[in-house]
């Protein structure tokens, strides 16, 4: 039997002639422990800081946007601003929809949606009542024209988009009957009494209602938006959260944990700042839009839908990518729920705005806007029953939305 042979104690000679000094780590461990970008002294910095300011531009952005929104309030931009602006009204979009979501996931569905379609829905109606107030022959049909807009844009647009998207990457889009054929039906009780009507009613002459009707129609617009946002958020929520392809309600977020109060309540902030910015930047930007509409020879309109495809790109962006995910609900609580909020906010600010304006308040639709808004509550209606479309759904609604944009602009 082999013994252990005892280890020869070390003696000076072999050990290495570079030393450690004590108290500082080795050399490897150095390297791994440096931040990536310095060097041995720790002079340079820049990379470090680039990544880091990236990750807050989420946070810069809607700030830079409304600082920039002060000074070219109100005044006529030249070239070079308008693309600047037009920069600013893209980034404050992208960070809307990323605060959104991220006061979205804090709260949960149907909250999340609920938070972002009433506050671009404020904000558009203060721009509006302002326009108004501003007066001029066409603002008279300016809250009629925007309100269809939005209804149209979204009722067709982000709904076909958000159809398509989860189609492509799902084939088929699940969704709740319950909850969204609610969400129609309250679109087209809304649509029918406060943009249809007035052009039957007899009252007074022109496509208008008198006194106590346009009082009427903001008391019941206020009324079911109430009770629409009380059953989604209250007695019914179930209908209202995404499900599987078996139909389980999906109550949570199961990819990462929700945030912190504080960070949400920051978020909430920040979404307000971009919000403002995005509808202050496009209010800023309308004029060339308006030139540039004019020179096409153009009707005026196109400017009030040009406006509103892009105060409603928050809610588009958001809607598609919850699609995306297979959230298809939360895009028709986005869509839908935009759709109510602009007839049920709008109509009675504009109708207490008009108390104190001289012209005349606009409300009813065409003949031509009147049949496309009756095709899109019929399509609506089909696509809702069935809680599963497809592509073919979703080129239908994007087909409405096709035809609604060709005839505004050749009407």
């Amino acid at each position: 039997m082999r013994l252990a042979r005892p280890e020869s104690p070390r003696r000076p000679s072999d050990r290495p002639t570079e030393q450690t000094p004590i108290g500082k780590p080795p050399i490897a461990q150095t390297e791994q422990n440096r931040p990536s970008g310095s060097d041995h002294g720790g002079t340079r910095r820049s990379k470090p800081r680039l990544p880091a300011l990236a990750a807050r531009w989420t946070t810069v952005l809607p700030i830079a946007a409304v600082i920039l929104l002060v000074f070219v309030w109100g005044r006529s931009l030249p070239g070079v601003l308008v693309g600047v602006a037009a920069v600013f009204l893209a980034g404050a979009v992208l960070a809307a929809v990323h605060h959104a979501e991220v006061v979205a996931h804090r709260v949960g569905e149907p909250y999340g949606s609920l938070v972002l379609a009433v506050a671009v829905t404020i904000i558009e109606v203060a721009l509006i009542v302002t326009l108004m107030l501003d007066g001029g022959d066409k603002s008279a049909t300016l809250a009629r024209d925007t309100v269809f807009a939005a209804v149209m844009i979204t009722c067709n647009g982000i709904v076909g988009l958000s159809l398509l998207a989860a189609a492509l990457r799902h084939r088929v889009a699940v969704f709740q009957p319950e909850g969204t054929g609610g969400m129609l039906a309250s679109v087209a009780t809304l649509a029918t009494l406060c943009l249809v009507l007035p052009t039957f009613t007899t009252s007074k002459p022109g496509p208008q209602f008198s006194t106590s009707q346009m009082v009427f129609a903001a008391v019941a617009a206020l009324v079911l938006y109430g009770l629409f946002v009380a059953t989604q958020t209250v007695r019914h929520r179930d209908y209202f959260l995404p499900v599987t392809k078996q139909g389980e309600v999906i109550d949570a977020d199961d990819h990462a944990d929700a945030p912190s109060t504080r960070t949400a309540l920051v978020s909430l902030g920040l979404l307000g700042l971009a919000l403002v910015a995005v509808v202050g930047l496009a209010k800023s930007v309308s004029p060339t839009i308006e030139s540039g509409v004019e020179a096409a020879g153009m009707p005026h309109a196109v400017v009030g839908v040009v406006i509103a495809l892009l105060v409603l790109l928050p809610e588009t962006i958001a809607a598609v990518r919850a699609a995306r995910r297979d959230r298809v609900q939360t895009s028709l609580n986005l869509a839908l729920g935009s759709a109510m909020a602009s007839i049920g906010l709008t109509v009675p600010a504009v109708v207490i705005a008009s108390f104190f304006l001289s012209g005349p308040l606009v409300l009813g639709l065409g003949a031509t806007h009147m049949v496309l808004l009756g095709l899109t509550l019929v399509v609506g209606t089909l696509t809702v029953v069935p809680g599963r479309a497809t592509l073919l759904q979703a080129g239908v609604h994007l087909a409405v939305l096709a035809a609604y944009l060709e005839l505004a602009v050749t009407p």
